[in-house]
C-alpha cells in the first residue's frame, strides 16, 4: 500500500478531493487540528436544526432528529434500504411523546427481526438510536431510553393542610379539640417540581362516642407528602374527655370532663392551635370547651353551671371566599345550660340532647355530653386539604376527585378525601 503525504492542498471551488483509495487508512498525525468550515457527513449522526412539528417524517441515514408532539403525534417512515452500520436518531423534543406518540414505519425492512407490528413511542422524554444490522435483524436499537430532565422545572403553591376535629366525651365530658390548622396563604410559597406525585392525606373526625362515661375519639392527622418538599402535617384534634381524665392531645386539645376531681384540657399543638378548657365538679358539673385555632378552650363554671365554651375558628380565604374552620367544641354539664361551640362550623355541647356534630372538612371539634348514659356526644368535622397555584401551571392530574375552581388567575384544587397531584 503507498504512503501519500499531503502538506497543502491548494483551495479551488468545486474540487473534490478524494485521500486513498477503498481499502487504504487515512492516518491524522498527532498534533494536527481538523476544522470544519463547510457541511461534514459521513463522520456521525447529522442532527437537524428543524424541529418537526408535522404528523409525518420521511427519516433520512445519518440523520438525528428533534420531534415536537405537542399538538399531534407522528408517523416517521424508515428508507425503503439501508446499509450495515446505517444510523438514524429521534428525540423528544418537548417531553410530549407519552402523549402524542411516535409510530415508526419500518418500510419493509425488518425492525428487530420483524416487519410488524410497527414499533411505538410512547414514554415522555424518550431518545432512540437505531443502527442497520442487515438484512435478518434490520434496524436495531442501540439507545431506547426516556432521558430523565436534567434541570426540573417547579412553580409555587400556596397550601391549607386542616385535619379532623376530636369528638366529645360523654358524662360531663369535655368538648372536642380542633383538627390542626396550617397555611401558607398570603405569606410565602413552597415549590412543587415539574412530573413529581404529591400525596394528600385528609384525616377523619373523631366518631361519636356512644357508650357510658367514655372520652371521646381522636381527629386524625392530614398531611400534603413528596419526595421534594418536607412533608406538611396537621395533627388530628384532641378528644374531649370524660370520668376525670384529661382532655386528649392534638391539633388543638380535648377539653376536660367535670367529675370529681375535675381534669385539665389537653394541649395543642404550637403553631397549629390551642389548648382545652378545664371541666369542673358540683352540681352542675360539666366538661371543659375543645380548644379552637383561633383560641383557647373555656373552663366550666357551676355558676352559672354549664360547660366550658369551644375555642374560637379561625377564617381563611384561600378558596377565593372566606370560610370559617377548626373551632372548639363546647363541653357537656350535666343539668345545667348547653355551652357554645367556637364557631358556626362547631359542635355545640348539651345536656341530655345529643350533642352537635362538627360540619365536615371544617376540621371543627364535636360537643360533649353532660349525661353519663341518656345522650350521644358530637363527632368531629373531617379534615381538608387545599392547594392554591397559577392556572398556567396547573397540570390537571389528580386522584381522589378533588374539587377544582378559579380564583383570577389562579386555580384551587380542594381535597376532601385522600388523593394525589402530580405537578
Amino acid at each position: 500500500m503507498s504512503k501519500i503525504e499531503v502538506d497543502t492542498i491548494a483551495p479551488q471551488s468545486g474540487t473534490t478531493v478524494t485521500l486513498g483509495e477503498s481499502g487504504d487508512t487515512v492516518n491524522i498525525p498527532s498534533g494536527v487540528t481538523l476544522t470544519n468550515s463547510g457541511t461534514a457527513t459521513g463522520f456521525g449522526i447529522s442532527w437537524q436544526s428543524t424541529i418537526v412539528t408535522g404528523t409525518t417524517l420521511s427519516a433520512v441515514a445519518g440523520n438525528g432528529y428533534w420531534i415536537d408532539t405537542t399538538s399531534n403525534a407522528c408517523t416517521v417512515t424508515l428508507p425503503a434500504s439501508a446499509s450495515v452500520g446505517d444510523t438514524i436518531e429521534f428525540a423528544d423534543y418537548a417531553r410530549t411523546w407519552q402523549t402524542n406518540n411516535i409510530t415508526i414505519n419500518t418500510n419493509s425492512l425488518n425492525y428487530q427481526g420483524n416487519t410488524s407490528p410497527n414499533p411505538v413511542l410512547s414514554l415522555e422524554g424518550q431518545h432512540l438510536k437505531i443502527v442497520y444490522s442487515g438484512a435478518t435483524q434490520g434496524w436495531i436499537p442501540t439507545n431506547d431510553d426516556p432521558v430523565a430532565i436534567g434541570t426540573p422545572q417547579g412553580y409555587a403553591i400556596e397550601y391549607l393542610v386542616l385535619a379532623g376535629g376530636g369528638s366529645g366525651g360523654k358524662g360531663e365530658g369535655g368538648g372536642g379539640g380542633a383538627g390542626g390548622f396550617l397555611t401558607n396563604y398570603g405569606t410565602s410559597t413552597i415549590d412543587l417540581s415539574t412530573g413529581t406525585t404529591y400525596t394528600v392525606t385528609v384525616g377523619a373526625g373523631g366518631a361519636a362516642q356512644t357508650s357510658t362515661s367514655s372520652p371521646g375519639n381522636d381527629g386524625s392527622d392530614s398531611s400534603l407528602s413528596g419526595s421534594d418538599i418536607t412533608t406538611v402535617t396537621a395533627f388530628g384534634g384532641g378528644a374531649g374527655t370524660s370520668q376525670n381524665v384529661a382532655g386528649a392531645d392534638g391539633g388543638s386539645g380535648g377539653g376536660g370532663s367535670g367529675n370529681f376531681p375535675p381534669s385539665s384540657g389537653g394541649l395543642g399543638t404550637a403553631g397549629q392551635g390551642n389548648n382545652g378548657g378545664q371541666g369542673i365538679g358540683g352540681t352542675p358539673g360539666g366538661g371543659g370547651g375543645g380548644g379552637g385555632a383561633g383560641g383557647v378552650g373555656q373552663n366550666a363554671t357551676n355558676s352559672p353551671g354549664k360547660g366550658g365554651d369551644g375555642g374560637t375558628k379561625i377564617s381563611n380565604s384561600i378558596t377565593g371566599s372566606s370560610v370559617d374552620y377548626a373551632g372548639g367544641a363546647g363541653g357537656g354539664s350535666n343539668g345545667g345550660s348547653a355551652s357554645s361551640g367556637g364557631g358556626a362550623t362547631a359542635g355545640g355541647g348539651s345536656n341530655d340532647v345529643d350533642a352537635g356534630s362538627a360540619s365536615a372538612n371544617t376540621g371543627s371539634g364535636g360537643g360533649g355530653i353532660g349525661s353519663p348514659s341518656l345522650a350521644n356526644s358530637g363527632a368531629g368535622g373531617s379534615g381538608v386539604v387545599i392547594l392554591r397555584m397559577a392556572t398556567a401551571n396547573y397540570s390537571g392530574t389528580t386522584t381522589g376527585s378533588p374539587t377544582v375552581t378559579t380564583d383570577g388567575t389562579d386555580t384551587i384544587v380542594k381535597f376532601t378525601a385522600s388523593g394525589s397531584y402530580t405537578a
